[in-house]
């Protein structure tokens, strides 16, 4: 099996999905020749040629607006921001056409955004921020946000062959720092189905994207101290997989939720609504966040790790609920 890093499973899941569907094609500032500000589409233009890498002007509003009408027309274009934050740019396209085309018209709109978002390489404010909390707020929309390698393509193949716009959020700190076997094959991975990645008995860790990494680490930490700690991975944040959620809070009964975007209405928040709504008879403590503050992301070295979540204080946490 070829080992993988995550960018290249993103890569691979591209090209892919061009070679089986040639209404597929990517569009955004730099994918041609340069292969993108990360290379994940180097090579590209020399495969699938101009009409199918298109690079485009510094302008996201019109990559989203052309992309929306590419879609409408039948083709499933895939739009990449060179880093997420820029999508603020091409908001209004998002949320006010390509979210609602469907329900307006009937017409199915296939296109996928996609970027890295996420901070943890000294990238600063403008280049390291989680906007998922934007979009899972808007329906029509999906959102995506990957936490391994085999997701990171399965679940790239299967945005790019739904029929609905989605919002594919790939964590530029696990880029090439996570690496796996895949398995030759699509390896599709269904939207909208989170994934218990670690059993646990004593308190559950839900979360998402590189945040589920930490966990796991913060779950390996504790385990020693007898405390069993049971991480689930949402992988989709739209539609969400409600029910996976409360299974784990009737199990453990107490629930720690992390995720690195700032805390005051971050998609965390409502995750703990749902277990409060639907689980509240079955919890044993407070249900505890453990997110970023609500600060830019600093650009200094010691700023930006005082200010993410990683495993210690994911473990910290976790800690103080098992001993509640």
């Amino acid at each position: 099996m070829p080992v993988l890093t995550y960018l290249e499973a993103i890569s691979e899941a591209m090209r892919e999905e061009m070679r089986r569907d040639e209404r597929v094609f990517i569009m955004g500032e730099d994918v041609a020749e340069y292969g993108g500000a990360f290379k994940v589409t180097k090579g590209f233009l020399q495969e699938f040629g101009a009409e199918r890498v298109i690079n485009m002007p510094i302008a996201e509003s019109g990559m989203v607006g052309a992309a929306v009408g590419a879609a409408a027309m039948g083709q499933r274009p895939i739009v990449e921001m060179q880093f997420i934050d820029f999508i603020a740019c091409g908001f209004d396209q998002i949320v006010n056409m390509a979210a609602k085309f469907h329900y307006r018209l009937g017409i199915p709109l296939p296109l996928v955004i996609r970027g890295p978002s996420g901070g943890g390489v000294h990238g600063g404010p403008f280049h390291s921020q989680n906007p998922e909390a934007w979009f899972a707020h808007v329906p029509g929309l999906k959102v995506v946000a990957p936490a391994t390698v085999a997701d990171a393509k399965g679940m790239l193949k299967a945005s790019i062959r739904d029929d609905n716009p989605v919002i594919y959020l790939e964590h530029k700190w696990l880029y090439r720092r996570l690496k796996e076997d895949i398995p030759p094959g699509d390896g599709i991975v269904p939207l909208g189905k989170a994934i218990v990645r670690r059993e646990g008995n004593d308190l559950s860790i839900i979360t998402y994207s590189a945040t589920v990494q930490h966990a796991l680490d913060a779950a390996q930490m504790l385990a020693p101290e007898g405390i069993d700690c049971e991480v689930v991975d949402l992988r989709t944040l739209a539609p969400l997989d409600v029910d996976t959620i409360l299974q784990s809070a009737r199990k453990t009964g107490k629930i720690v939720v992390a995720h690195e975007a700032t805390r005051t209405a971050g998609f965390g928040a409502e995750i703990v609504a749902q277990i409060a709504e639907q689980s509240f008879e079955f919890l044993d403590g407070p249900i505890v966040r453990v997110t970023a503050p609500d600060t830019p992301v600093p650009y200094s070295a010691p700023l930006e790790e005082f200010f993410l979540p990683n495993a210690r204080k994911i473990a910290e946490a976790a800690r103080r609920l098992a001993h509640y």
